[in-house]
């Protein structure tokens, strides 16, 4: 299943999507039980969702907005550097644990939503990064069960703004402006994708392919981020993980490509789908 965020004639709401163009608006019925994605992800099951996906209205793709796959996690934990291009055009030290950051709710736009250029900077860089929702909580997961606690996947632009995440060596600032962090379309469901399966990631940038990888390429896989990351915090469903960006980034060019007001970035993930938003300044 492709399960989504969205606004429809300005009411929040969450659904299935069930063919190229259009979505059946589930959580209308549903929403006393859960009143939003993360709560159905936590506790309905596939066939009360199936089930209401027959009486639920229908709405074309282009009448709804989309919200983030998660408009509110409890989480939102993101890897740095762990594609070894990435590492290596950064500068960064091998080192035996993941590098982990968080972002904050407010950060996060979804698909065709415009990342916000801020005034401050002019230094916005695209990273497309393949995302994790968690769907079964846990604390000291062990790698070899952390699959199960998986929700599914969907398509994430960490957004970075590169000269307030250099002021310190804490990344912090640079990932929580609002509006820079693409999260989207949807989400696809665990049972669509075989375990481990080696997906290509690209982002594009005005029509140029600016990052090409396949999520093998990752130093530290899923299962082990997933242990990591549950081992200082305990995991919730809803919880998202970015898994990190491969090497091509602006920041790491010369001269350096970043973001402009009017660029058009793709985040586009093979069996997931794409994420498109446009940049526009933050007035």
């Amino acid at each position: 299943m492709k399960l989504a965020s969205f606004r429809h004639d300005g009411i929040s709401s969450w659904g299935v999507v069930v063919d190229a163009g259009t979505i059946a608006d589930t959580g209308s019925l549903l929403r006393i039980a859960y009143p939003d994605l993360k709560s159905a992800i936590e506790s309905a099951s596939h066939q009360e969702i199936i089930s209401a996906v027959a009486k639920a209205p229908l709405y074309p793709l282009s009448a709804i907005e989309w919200l983030p796959v998660i408009p509110n996690p409890a989480r939102i934990l993101c890897v740095g550097v762990n594609y070894d291009s990435h590492r290596r055009e950064m500068g960064r030290d091998e080192v035996p644990y993941p590098t982990i950051f968080t972002r904050w709710p407010s950060s996060q736009i979804g698909h065709l939503q415009h990342l916000l250029l801020p005034r401050v900077s002019t230094s916005l860089d695209f990273e497309g990064e393949l995302a994790i929702i968690i769907g079964k909580g846990g604390r000291y997961i062990p790698v070899e069960a952390a699959y199960n606690h998986i929700a599914g996947y969907s398509c994430y632009h960490d957004g970075s703004v590169r000269d307030w995440q250099r002021h310190t060596t804490q990344f912090t600032p640079g990932k929580n402006f609002p509006g820079t962090g693409g999260f989207g379309p949807w989400l696809v469901t665990r049972d669509e994708l075989p375990d481990g399966e080696p997906l290509r990631l690209t982002t594009t940038l005005n029509g140029e392919v600016v990052q090409d990888a396949t999520t093998d390429m990752m130093i530290c896989s899923i299962p082990q981020i997933i242990a990591y990351c549950s081992s200082f915090t305990p995991l919730e469903p809803g919880d998202v993980i970015a898994t990190g960006t491969p090497g091509g980034v602006g920041a790491a060019r010369q001269p350096p490509l970043f973001m402009k007001q009017g660029d058009v970035a793709i985040i586009e993930i093979e069996k997931i789908g794409q994420l498109v938003n446009t940049v526009a300044a933050d007035d």
